[in-house]
């Protein structure tokens, strides 16, 4: 009696792991994020699936941990960041760049951080749309960079807030990286001045 259990059980456990193994592979593709997909104010707003996302070693990227470590990859749309301690490790959903023109890639520095930034669209995003504001100040639920932004050394590249959560996990930026407010909040506390940041 006992032998014929544990066969049942076997099989069963055998059948449910061949089931399962579709959709754990779907869920470990890269192929959850697309790599070309229509602007964002052409689609429905999905869910992405954060469980795609893979821990890194900051070793893999940086000489280094110094002030600490940002890595924005924008094929996962994943924001890793490990602190200076050598213990602290976050890992965010983030958006990325629309376009690769629009889309800037390799080592850089966080410069300065900002509560409630003030946004000043550039030249190209308002040839683009010509209907953006001039300027829009910080706390204004229609401001893009969110409740906090950290500014890189290359001009009018930042990683910050956002109020449009459909965002996050797509193609939605003009350049910068997006991480929902809760997210970018806790960021912001943990990231110094000087602060090395990758895009890959």
């Amino acid at each position: 009696m006992t032998k014929l259990r544990m066969t049942r059980r076997a099989a069963l456990t055998g059948l449910s792991a061949t089931l399962a193994t579709p959709a754990l592979l779907r869920a470990q593709s890269t192929d959850a994020f697309p790599q070309s997909e229509a602007a964002i104010r052409e689609q429905v707003p999905v869910q992405r699936n954060i469980s795609a996302f893979a821990q890194q070693d900051w070793r893999a990227h940086f000489d280094e941990l110094g002030a600490g470590c940002l890595l924005a990859d924008i094929s996962s749309r994943a924001l890793h960041y490990w602190g200076s301690d050598g213990e602290t490790y976050r890992l965010f959903p983030s958006s990325v760049p629309m376009t690769e023109d629009l889309t800037k890639r390799g080592y850089t520095k966080v410069v300065r951080k900002r509560e409630n930034p003030s946004w000043t669209p550039t030249a190209s995003m308002r040839e683009r749309d010509p209907t953006l504001p001039v300027r829009m100040e910080g706390g204004d639920p229609g401001n893009p960079l969110g409740t906090r932004a950290m500014y890189l050394d290359w001009p009018a590249y930042l990683v910050h807030g956002t109020h449009d959560t459909r965002k996050i996990g797509r193609q939605s930026s003009s350049g910068c990286i997006g991480l929902y407010n809760q997210h970018v909040e806790e960021l912001y506390e943990l990231v110094k001045i000087g602060t090395q940041v990758r895009l890959l």
